[in-house]
Formats: C-alpha cells, sequence, structure tokens
C-alpha cells in the first residue's frame, strides 16, 4: 500500500491464530479426548467451530484406522466413540488421515 507521500507501507499482520469457540458438548468432548491422549485438532475441516480428531498420529496408541473396518466403530477406537456418543456426537472419515466430528442431533 502506498501512504500519502507515495512512499511503500507495509503492514504486519499478527499470527496469532483465532480462537475457535466451541459449543459446550464439543468442548468437553475435546477437552476429555485431549486429557485420553487422543489427537485432537481444534477447527473443524472448513474452520468451522468443531473439532477433527487425527489417525495420522498413533505413535502410542491406535486411535482411528481408515483401512482397519473391524477395529472398534469403522476403524475409530471404541473408547473416542463412547466419550463423543456421550456427548452427542460422532466422528465422520474426511481422508484416511483425519475424521470430522458432527452433532448427532441436527
Amino acid at each position: 500500500m502506498v501512504d500519502n507521500q507515495g512512499t511503500l507501507v507495509y503492514y504486519m499482520y499478527s499470527n496469532r491464530e483465532k480462537r475457535i469457540t466451541m459449543k459446550r458438548n464439543y468442548r468437553k468432548a475435546y477437552v476429555e479426548l485431549k486429557k485420553m491422549g487422543c489427537p485432537v485438532l481444534e477447527g473443524g475441516y472448513y474452520n468451522t467451530d468443531t473439532f477433527r480428531i487425527s489417525a495420522e498420529d498413533n505413535v502410542t496408541d491406535t486411535w482411528a484406522d481408515y483401512y482397519a473396518h473391524n477395529y472398534g466403530e469403522f476403524g475409530v477406537k471404541q473408547e473416542v466413540c463412547d466419550v463423543l456418543r456421550k456427548h452427542g456426537l460422532y466422528a465422520e472419515w474426511i481422508n484416511p488421515g483425519v475424521l470430522a466430528v458432527h452433532n448427532i442431533y441436527c
């Protein structure tokens, strides 16, 4: 951008991330899963007010495996599904690396 004197002006933008405000049931499930060690990612697939579960961070425990459909519920660890269901949520595969979390009651 150019100011009144014709000199080039650069603006510094802050790199602070926008805080995602989740609904109460999403936040409670997010915190509970995080305490369990589940690899949760704040923010939905299209930067919505939900969260995602990574299936690529199975370092200490297998939380989700796209190719093991006989594991848990459609490849998602049963404990994760139980926590989500307790808060009125469910997980759905976006791609083999990540699960989206949605509200059961639309």
